[in-house]
């Protein structure tokens, strides 16, 4: 029982932190989510709607996992696990509130956004999507079953080639100084040596 309490305390902070983020922004006339919502239907947009897609799936996967209890790994593992998951809610936060205004989900294309390097950007160039992955991860661990591994691992990968596009896509917004930002920051975590 603790498990699930744990497990859906994690979901909700997480879920609560995305959704509020988004309600927030929408009264300020912001639209938040830029996922597949582009006009051109080229690559970015079809990544993008798998990746809305699947941050979609997976959450039914997990809460099923989390009242079926399935589970293969010992205690210290689901006890890691919660930690992990507790520990992306809290990166996960720090970063949406450090953008501030200038958070998206998707590539806004017709959006005038700040570049931010400060507070946890300092640190990680893409610290919301590491907190999405820690989560997942963190889930995962408590509840190792073979389909939510599969959901786990497939978020991760689209989550990643999202962040490649996105890299990709920045320096046509924000030019050199993006640029040398990605030599002195790592894409998950850590400052480079330069």
């Amino acid at each position: 029982m603790l498990w699930m309490l744990m497990s859906f305390v994690i979901l909700i902070l997480f879920y609560g932190i995305y959704f509020g983020k988004m309600i927030l922004q929408k009264r300020k006339g912001i639209q938040t989510d830029q996922i597949a919502k582009r006009e051109i239907k080229d690559k970015v947009y079809y990544i993008e709607l798998v990746l809305k897609v699947t941050t979609f799936s997976i959450v039914p996967v997990e809460v099923v996992s989390i009242l079926m209890d399935w589970s293969c790994l010992p205690t210290a593992f689901r006890i890691a696990g919660i930690v992990l998951g507790l520990g992306g809610d809290l990166i996960f936060g720090i970063a949406v509130w450090t953008m501030k205004d200038s958070w998206r989900a998707g590539i806004a294309e017709n959006d005038k956004t700040e570049m931010i390097q400060d507070g946890i950007y300092k640190y990680s160039r893409n610290p919301a999507f590491l907190g999405f992955d820690m989560v997942y991860i963190g889930i995962a661990i408590v509840y190792c079953n073979p389909l939510l591994i599969i959901f786990t691992v497939f978020a991760i990968v689209m989550l990643h080639i999202q962040i490649k596009q996105e890299e990709a896509y920045l320096p046509t917004v924000f030019g050199d100084e993006y640029i040398c930002y990605c030599k002195q920051v790592s894409r998950y975590l850590g400052r480079k040596m330069i």
